[in-house]
C-alpha cells in the first residue's frame, strides 16, 4: 500500500549522514531527516517581520573590521555564510545545520543516488564526528570502523578545522582510492589510523538464517527494500514454523520511518501506536501499525547496542513499551529528532529540527536511548576472538 508519509529518521545531525551508501534515509541519518513522499523544499523569501530589539549594525560593525583589518583576502559570499553557519550553530543543536549550495546539491545527492564511499553513517555529536555505524560488509566495517569511533583527522588532516559537510565530502572519493582516518576509539582509550578503500556500496539490508532452531533476521538498514524482505522472512518463518525470532539491529543506523513502523507491526496488534511525534508546541501526531501481525506470537529477542539508532530505537522502543519481545545488548544511540530541509533562494539549505520521537509510552529516544531489557557487552576480547555473548544471550533466552 502507498503510505502518506515516507519519511527520514537516519542521517542519523545525525544526519545521520552516510559516506558512501546508496540511498540516504536515515537522518532517519542520512539518515535521520523526514521527509514525506515526492517531499519538495521550500523556497524561503524575505522575511519582513524582523525582530525590533535586535542591533543588527552590530553585524555590520564586525563585517567592516574585518574587511578594513584581515591581513588575508576575503570573499563576501563566504562570510555571508560563515555568518549563517553561525547563527544556525547558536541553537546548540547538532541536527540543526547550514549547507552551502555545493554541500546542499552533494547532499541532495547522497538521498537519492549511488555513490562512492566507506559505507559508514556519521553524526556530528557535542562537536565531534563520530561513527554512528559501518554497514554490513561495507569497506568501512572490513578496515575495522566501528560504532562510536571519534573521527579526528582525515588524511592528516584536523576535522576540528572544517565544517561536518566538510567532513562527509573530503571522506567521500573515488571508488579504489584511499582514505586515512585518525580515530579515538573510547572503548579502549585508543588512537588509531586505520586505511579505508572507497568503494561503490549496496547493501542488502535484510538477511536471514536459522540458528538453534529459530529464525535470525538481520536488519542492517531500514532502506527500501527492508519491507519487502521483512516480508519474505515473516512468511518464511512461519513456513518453517519456527518458534522464535531474533532481530538483530546492532549497528544499525536507521533508516525510513516507513520501514521500523511496517516492520513492527509484523509484532504488534492491529491500530497500535508504533511511535508518536512531538513538536515544538507540545502537540503529539501517532503513526499507528499497518500491516497484519503474522508475528505476534512468536517469541522475540531483539539485538541492540550504541550504533542501533533513529529507526532502530522506534522500532524497539515499540516493541519493549508492548512487551512483545526482550532487548538484549546495550544502550542505544539515542537520535530521536526529526528534521526538515529548506531551501533558500540561492540553492543553499537549512536542516532544522521541528520535532522529537516519542515511544508509545512517550518515553524520548533524542539523547536517552533505548535501554535494553538485558545488558550484555562486548569485550575487546570477545571481538579479537570472534565471540557474540549478546547473541549468546538471545538464544538463550528464546530457547527457554
Amino acid at each position: 500500500m502507498k503510505h502518506p508519509y515516507k519519511q527520514f529518521t537516519k542521517f542519523l545531525l545525525t544526519i545521520v549522514l552516510v559516506v558512501g551508501i546508496y540511498y540516504a534515509g536515515y537522518g532517519v541519518g542520512h539518515r535521520n531527516l523526514v521527509f514525506e513522499n515526492n517531499y519538495q523544499p521550500k523556497v524561503l523569501g524575505i522575511n519582513t517581520d524582523k525582530p525590533q530589539d535586535i542591533d543588527f549594525s552590530l553585524f555590520w560593525n564586525a563585517w567592516d573590521i574585518l574587511k578594513e583589518k584581515y591581513i588575508g583576502d576575503l570573499n563576501n559570499q563566504d562570510l555571508v555564510y560563515g555568518a549563517i553557519s553561525g547563527m544556525i550553530n547558536a541553537s546548540d543543536d547538532p541536527h540543526t545545520v547550514f549547507m552551502t549550495p555545493d554541500e546542499a546539491k552533494r547532499f541532495g545527492e547522497d538521498l537519492n543516488g549511488s555513490f562512492d564511499g566507506i559505507g559508514a553513517e556519521l553524526e556530528n555529536k557535542d562537536g565531534f564526528v563520530v561513527i554512528v555505524a559501518p554497514l554490513d560488509g561495507s569497506p568501512a566495517q572490513k578496515a575495522g570502523l566501528r560504532a562510536q569511533d571519534i573521527v579526528t583527522k582525515i588524511d592528516g588532516a584536523d576535522v576540528s578545522k572544517m565544517s561536518f559537510y566538510g567532513t562527509i565530502n573530503k571522506i567521500r572519493g573515488q571508488k579504489g582510492s584511499n582514505v586515512v582516518l585518525s580515530i579515538f576509539r573510547p572503548s579502549t582509550k585508543n588512537n588509531e589510523e586505520i586505511t579505508v578503500t572507497r568503494d561503490t556500496i549496496v547493501v542488502k539490508s535484510v538477511k536471514w538464517e536459522e540458528k538453534q532452531g529459530n529464525l535470525y533476521i538481520r536488519i542492517s538498514q531500514f532502506g527500501d527494500d527492508t519491507v519487502d524482505l521483512m516480508k519474505q522472512a515473516a512468511q518464511y518463518a512461519i513456513d518453517k514454523n519456527y518458534p522464535g525470532i531474533i532481530i538483530d539491529l546492532r549497528d544499525n543506523p536507521g533508516g525510513y520511518l516507513e520501514g521500523a513502523i511496517d516492520v513492527a507491526s509484523l509484532f504488534i496488534d492491529n491500530g497500535k501506536v508504533v511511535v508518536k511525534e512531538q513538536n515544538k508546541q507540545g502537540d503529539k501526531k501517532s503513526f499507528s501499525t499497518t500491516l497484519n501481525p503474522i508475528l505476534k506470537n512468536k517469541k522475540l529477542v531483539v539485538l541492540v547496542d550504541g550504533g542501533s539508532a533513529s529507526a532502530s530505537e522506534i522500532f524497539s522502543g515499540a516493541i519493549q513499551d508492548y512487551q512483545k519481545g526482550k532487548l538484549v545488548g546495550v544502550k542505544t544511540f539515542g537520535k530521536g529528532s526529526v528534521q526538515s530541509l529548506e531551501s533558500m533562494r540561492d540553492g543553499s539549505k537549512i536542516k532544522v529540527t521541528i520535532a522529537k520521537w516519542l515511544t508509545p509510552l512517550d518515553r524520548a529516544i533524542d539523547k536517552q536511548g533505548i535501554n535494553p531489557d538485558v545488558e550484555v557487552k562486548i569485550s575487546e576480547d570477545d571481538i579479537n576472538n570472534k565471540r557474540d555473548p549478546q547473541l549468546d544471550k538471545a538464544l538463550e533466552i528464546i530457547n527457554k
